[in-house]
């Protein structure tokens, strides 16, 4: 009896002592273990919303995803402009989604470790200028720089995207070409709604047009 009492406390104490299992939260940056996510039509609904992107965005750029928080992408994304959206996107589903496209044999060297992409719509300089600042105010410049970005399926090194950020804007050139050439309205709503691939041609439609 008194043997059968010890055991029994012996046993009490070791679960006592037992340390407690965590299972890892799910968060919308790294996206959990397990879910829709990771799930067939997850990953087949992100390469769609990848390839949408691609499609409207002037430039596309890399940045080391790891050792992110929620909360410092929550802040980068608020300081982003207007028609820019970053995404963590796994290497092989941007590698799917690249597939057939313009994109894909520029895409190679930058599908390494784990990557966050800016799909940029329009304003490049800030998207870069707000990235830079992210990195500056949270101590990353070190280890965040920018990976390489790709244009119009040409891929560049993180110092040709810098140089490229410091180009004049595609609103930008349109105000200068406007002023230059003293456009009427609808000839400058024409330049404004072309794609980022026929602006050069409206512009120079534009032009020809004011000089007759």
């Amino acid at each position: 009896m008194k043997t059968a009492c010890i055991l029994t406390a012996l046993v009490g104490s070791t679960a006592a002592f037992t340390a407690p299992t965590f299972s890892r939260p799910s968060t919308s940056l790294n996206g959990g273990s397990s879910g829709y996510a990771t799930s067939i039509p997850g990953k087949a609904a992100k390469i769609e919303a990848v390839q949408g992107l691609l499609e409207t965005s002037e430039m596309v750029f890399s940045v080391p995803a790891n050792s992110l928080t929620v909360a410092e992408v929550q802040d980068l994304r608020r300081a982003i402009p207007e028609g820019t959206t970053i995404s963590v996107v796994k290497n092989t589903l941007f590698g799917r989604a690249v597939a057939g496209t313009d994109y894909e044999e520029a895409a190679g060297d930058l599908l390494k470790g784990a990557n966050m992409w800016f799909f940029i719509e329009e304003d490049i300089g800030a998207s870069v200028k707000a990235w830079n600042t992210f990195c500056k105010d949270n101590n990353k410049q070190e280890t965040h720089g920018i990976v390489g970005g790709i244009v119009e399926g040409v891929a560049y090194d993180a110092a040709g995207v810098t140089q490229i950020s410091k180009l004049p804007s595609k609103i930008e050139l349109i105000t200068k070409v406007a002023a230059g050439i003293k456009a009427v309205p609808t000839k400058v709503a024409r330049v404004i709604k072309a794609p980022g691939e026929k602006v050069a041609r409206a512009i120079k439609l534009a032009t020809d047009e004011a000089s007759e």
